[in-house]
């Protein structure tokens, strides 16, 4: 197992910016039993949530141990308090640098597959928000997305109020995502995004959810799955007791991963 923290410069957020690597391609031991070697390894791109970082998956949950079991490669970005978002108002550009520049430049370090069906993305609460968004911006790149108790607050946005809203206040949510008015008719709306895609007639990763019942997320996530039934996306939405932190998501994004390369095992356990 290999681990890196690196630094590069990002000409879409005119800065350097860190990232955290997590590498299964030296595991010593078990891999002649374990049928995920006998393919290459998947790429999964995990962001973090808010007022988190690129070392926040990592710290929280144990990436190793997952990527040696699955044989994946987990890819850590830092997105700042940025939704993963495109922001013409501050120049930002997060959901190109995620969906495009950070793995445009890992592919080329680290000799990547550049295959749709090998590389995921996934999330926790705002990245959550993040993967989905960025999965149905630059389909042609996921094949697969894993967003876990998604921050999808974007249809409650044209309610706020001056003041405290949650976890910040009006102003920061305007800085993120503009004219709160009309936010939620915009491309910085996941909802947008599939719709678009569905009747372009484009290819449409596929979705897995997870969100806790105690999660107070959790009724946007019913929200955004039923949205996906309407649309005719096809999503995997698994709920469980639990809230908004890292004991669920821990267990849920080997959930996710089950659900991604293990279907018959992931079967076996959520058939209804």
């Amino acid at each position: 197992m290999a681990h890196f923290q690196g630094t590069f410069f990002s000409k879409m957020l005119d800065r350097p910016v860190p990232f955290t690597v997590v590498l299964s391609n030296d595991n010593a031991w078990g891999t002649e039993q374990n049928p995920h070697y006998k393919r290459p390894a998947k790429s999964v791109y995990l962001l973090h949530g808010f007022s988190g970082c690129n070392t926040d998956w990592f710290t929280n949950a144990p990436l190793t141990e997952i990527a040696n079991r699955f044989n994946v490669n987990f890819f850590l970005p830092n997105g700042d308090n940025n939704f993963y978002l495109d922001q013409p108002q501050t120049g930002c550009k997060y959901a190109s640098y995620v969906g495009q520049e950070f793995v445009e430049y890992t592919r080329k370090t680290f000799r990547l597959s550049e295959r749709r069906e090998d590389t995921f993305i996934g999330g926790l609460s705002m990245g959550g928000f993040g993967a989905l968004h960025t999965a149905f911006l630059y389909p042609e790149t996921f094949g697969k997305v894993i967003a876990l108790s998604s921050a999808l607050i974007q249809n409650g946005l044209a309610f706020m109020k001056p003041g405290d809203n949650g976890m910040a206040n009006y102003e920061y949510y305007e800085w993120i995502f503009g004219n709160l008015k009309t936010a939620a008719q915009t491309d910085a709306n996941p909802e947008v995004l599939a719709r678009k895609l569905k009747e372009t007639g484009a290819r449409i990763p596929d979705v897995f959810m997870a969100c806790g019942t105690e999660d107070f997320l959790y009724q946007p996530n019913c929200a955004f799955k039923a949205f996906l039934d309407e649309t005719g996306i096809p999503a995997t939405y698994v709920t469980a007791p639990g809230v908004h932190d890292f004991a669920f998501w821990r267990t849920h994004l080997v959930t996710g991963l089950t659900w991604a390369l293990e279907p018959e095992k992931f079967a076996e356990k959520y058939a209804k």
